[in-house]
C-alpha cells in the first residue's frame, strides 16, 4: 500500500511534505512511548518496592552449603510465588476465591475489596486460608443450632443494624482486649451484617473437636460447595429480629470440663489423626527430673532444622512436647468443650476449633507491646547479641514440675554461667541437657567452651518468677538456687540487639508483631497458631526454631557468621510486616472473617452469595 494512502489528507501532497509530516509523526510516536515506558517503569517500581524484588534483599553470595542456607533459598522462591498471585481487579479477586473455596464469595465482599484497594492492602488470597480451616467446619451444623448455641454465652460482641457494642454478664471480669476487639469491629461499621461474636476472655484455648468428627464436618462441606447461577443467588443477609426461631427455641448448653490443667493432654490428643504419634500417649502422670528428647527426626525438619514450620507447631507430630511445654504440664486455668462451638479468640493450637482473630494485646498502643514509635536502628550500629525478658509465665509450675517449662528451659540455656557448670559436671540445670544437642553442636561446645561462648551474646532473664503459690517479695524458693531476677527492659531498647527470641507464654507472646516490626532478626518458636501465619514465611521474615530448643545454639551460630544473611531477613521481615501486619490488615482480615461467619450462621446461607461480577 503506498505511504499516502495511510493517511486521511485532502488534495495532492509532494514527496517532501510527506517526508516532513511522516518525520513528524515518528517524533511524536517515539515521545509517546518514551512517556509509556516512563510509567510502566514507575508502576514497576512501585511493585518493586511492595514485592521486595530489590536486588538487595536477595540472599548475600554464599558459598556456604549449610542447611539453613538451603532452607532460605528454598523460601525465597516459595514468597516469590505467593506475591504471583495477587489480584489487580473486583472481578479477578471475586474469581481467585471461587477457584480457592468452591463458593461465590460473600454478600459485602465488592465492599470489602474496594475498602482493600484504599488502604493499599496485599489481598492475596492465600493469606485468608486461615478463615476458612476456621469456618468452614460450621457448615456441617444447623444454623438455628449455632444461633441458639450462642445465645446463652456471657460475653460477646453485638451488631445490629450496623451498630457495635460489646455485651457480659461481668463487665467487671472484662479483660482490657476485649475493648480493643469491640473497637475494631466498631470501625467496619456499618458494612457488616447483624451477628453476635461470642469472645474467649480466658489466655488458654477452648474447643477440641475429636478429629474423627471434625472430619466429618468438613467433609460435608466440601458435600454442599456450590458455585450456582448468578440468578439464583440471595444478595441480603437475614436480619436476626428476622427469625422467630431466635427468641422462641431455647438456648443449646454447652458442657465445659473445667478444673483438669495437669491432663490438658489427654484432651488435646483427641484432636490428633490416626496414625500420628501424639494420637494412643497419655499425659503424662509425673514429670521426671531430666525431660524427655526425641530419639528420632522430627518429620518437619530438614537436617534437623524447621522445614515446614506451621508442621513445628503440631503437638500431635512431637507428643514430647507434653512435658515442655506449660500447656501441657500444667495451664493456669482450663474451660474446655469437645462439641464444635463457634467462639473467636486472639490464638489456639493448632488441633483446636476457635475462630481466630487478632489478639486484642497487638491491638493496643501500649508500648509494653508495641514499642511505641520507635522500631530500631541501623543494622551495624546494633549489639550483636540476643536479649530476652519477661516473666516465668507458662502455666503453673510448681516445686514438682518447673523444668519442663519453655521458658524456664530457655532461660537456663541462655545463661552462660549455669552453660559452664554443666560443661563441668555440675547438675545445675534440670530443665536440659547438654547430651541432647547431639549432631547440634557448635564450635564452642567442640572446644568445651560453650557457657563461655553464651555468655558473649547472650542477656536473658526473667523479670519476675510467678511461681505457684505465688511467694513474698515476687521470689520462689525452689527457682532461687537456679537463676536470678534482672531489670527489665524497655522493648524499644531490646530492638537496639541483634537478635529478638520469641517464646510461648501461657498461650501466644503478645511482642512478635512489635518484634517483627524492628530492625532486628526475630527468631521464633511456638505450639500455637496466629491469624497472620499464612502471609509470613520462615526463613524469608524470621527465623524459627524448635519447641525444644536443641537447634538454637546452632542457629545463632550461624547467624553471627553470617552477618548480612541476618540482616537480610530483619529487613525482609520488617518491611513486610508493615504491609501485612498493619492495623488495617487486621480490620481487613476480620472484616471478611465475620461476613463468612454470618453467612454460615444465616437460615438462608446456601444461597448467599457476592455475584455482581458474574452479571452482564
Amino acid at each position: 500500500m503506498p505511504v499516502k494512502r495511510l493517511f486521511a489528507f485532502k488534495g495532492t501532497l509532494s514527496n517532501a511534505s510527506i517526508q516532513h509530516r511522516l518525520k513528524y509523526l515518528i517524533t511524536a510516536a517515539l515521545v509517546a512511548l518514551v512517556f509509556y515506558l516512563a510509567i510502566l517503569n514507575r508502576q514497576w517500581a512501585h511493585l518493586e518496592n511492595v514485592f521486595h524484588f530489590e536486588t538487595s534483599h536477595n540472599i548475600p553470595p554464599s558459598t556456604s552449603n549449610h542447611t539453613i542456607h538451603k532452607l532460605a533459598q528454598d523460601a525465597q522462591v516459595q514468597f516469590k510465588q505467593l506475591l504471583g498471585k495477587r489480584p489487580v481487579s473486583l472481578e479477578q479477586a471475586a474469581s481467585r476465591y471461587r477457584e480457592r473455596r468452591g463458593r461465590h464469595p460473600p454478600p459485602g465482599f465488592d465492599t470489602w475489596f474496594l475498602a482493600a484497594q484504599e488502604t493499599d492492602a496485599i489481598v492475596v488470597e492465600d493469606f485468608f486460608d486461615r478463615i476458612y480451616h476456621d469456618i468452614n467446619p460450621f457448615w456441617a451444623l444447623d444454623p438455628a443450632r449455632l444461633r441458639r448455641m450462642i445465645k446463652d454465652e456471657q460475653h460477646y460482641i453485638r451488631v445490629r443494624d450496623g451498630k457495635a457494642w460489646f455485651v457480659s454478664d461481668h463487665l467487671e471480669l472484662r479483660q482490657p482486649w476485649v475493648q480493643r476487639w469491640t473497637e475494631l469491629v466498631e470501625e467496619m461499621m456499618p458494612n457488616l451484617p447483624d451477628l453476635d461474636m461470642v469472645l474467649n476472655v480466658m489466655d488458654e484455648t477452648r474447643v477440641l473437636v475429636p478429629w474423627e468428627e471434625i472430619t466429618k464436618y468438613v467433609t460435608e462441606e466440601q458435600r454442599q460447595r456450590d458455585i450456582f447461577h448468578p440468578s439464583k443467588a440471595i444478595t441480603d443477609y437475614t436480619k436476626y429480629q428476622d427469625e422467630p426461631s431466635d427468641k422462641d427455641e431455647p438456648p443449646i448448653k454447652v458442657k465445659w470440663i473445667e478444673g483438669e490443667q495437669h491432663q490438658y493432654w489427654d484432651h488435646y490428643r483427641v484432636t490428633c489423626p490416626p496414625g500420628t504419634p501424639g494420637h494412643n500417649m497419655s499425659s503424662l502422670e509425673t514429670l521426671d527430673r531430666s525431660p524427655s528428647y526425641p530419639t528420632q527426626p522430627l518429620p518437619f525438619t530438614t537436617d534437623g532444622f524447621i522445614q515446614n514450620f506451621t508442621a513445628s507447631t503440631d503437638p500431635c507430630l512431637q507428643p514430647h512436647i507434653r512435658g515442655m511445654h506449660g500447656t501441657f504440664i500444667e495451664s493456669v486455668s482450663m474451660s474446655t468443650t469437645h462439641s464444635l462451638f463457634p467462639i473467636f479468640g486472639g490464638c489456639k493450637l493448632p488441633g483446636n476449633n476457635e475462630i481466630l482473630i487478632p489478639a486484642g494485646m497487638i491491638l493496643d498502643s501500649y508500648d509494653l507491646f508495641s514499642g511505641g514509635e520507635s522500631h530500631g536502628g541501623e543494622w551495624a550500629m546494633k549489639k550483636n547479641e540476643l536479649v530476652w525478658r519477661g516473666v516465668a509465665s507458662g502455666g503453673r509450675h510448681k516445686d514438682a514440675n518447673w523444668w519442663g517449662f519453655q521458658r524456664l528451659r530457655f532461660i537456663q540455656m541462655m545463661n552462660g554461667t549455669t552453660v559452664s557448670h554443666l560443661e563441668a559436671g555440675e547438675d545445675v540445670a534440670p530443665t536440659f541437657s547438654l547430651s541432647e544437642l547431639g549432631e547440634y553442636q557448635t564450635q564452642a561446645q567442640r572446644n568445651n567452651s560453650l557457657g563461655k561462648w553464651v555468655s558473649s551474646f547472650s542477656d536473658a532473664a526473667f523479670v519476675a518468677f510467678e511461681c505457684f503459690p505465688r511467694q513474698e517479695d515476687g521470689l520462689c524458693s525452689y527457682l532461687d538456687p537456679y537463676m536470678e531476677l534482672r531489670n527489665s527492659i524497655h522493648m524499644k531498647e531490646q530492638y537496639d540487639y541483634k537478635f529478638l527470641p520469641d517464646i510461648d507464654g501461657n498461650s501466644y507472646s503478645g511482642r512478635f508483631r512489635a518484634f517483627m516490626r524492628s530492625t532486628s532478626l526475630v527468631l521464633k518458636s511456638t505450639i500455637y497458631t496466629e491469624w497472620h501465619d499464612d502471609r509470613l514465611i520462615p526463613w524469608v521474615h524470621f527465623v524459627p526454631f524448635d519447641n525444644t530448643f536443641v537447634d538454637i545454639y546452632t542457629i545463632i551460630e550461624y547467624y553471627l557468621r553470617h552477618d548480612a544473611e541476618a540482616h537480610r531477613i530483619a529487613e525482609e521481615g520488617r518491611e513486610w510486616s508493615e504491609k501485612v501486619m498493619r492495623r488495617e490488615d487486621m480490620k481487613l482480615y476480620v472484616w471478611r472473617l465475620l461476613l463468612e461467619y454470618a453467612r454460615v450462621m444465616d437460615p438462608a446461607r446456601e444461597k448467599l452469595a457476592f455475584v455482581e461480577d458474574l452479571k452482564d
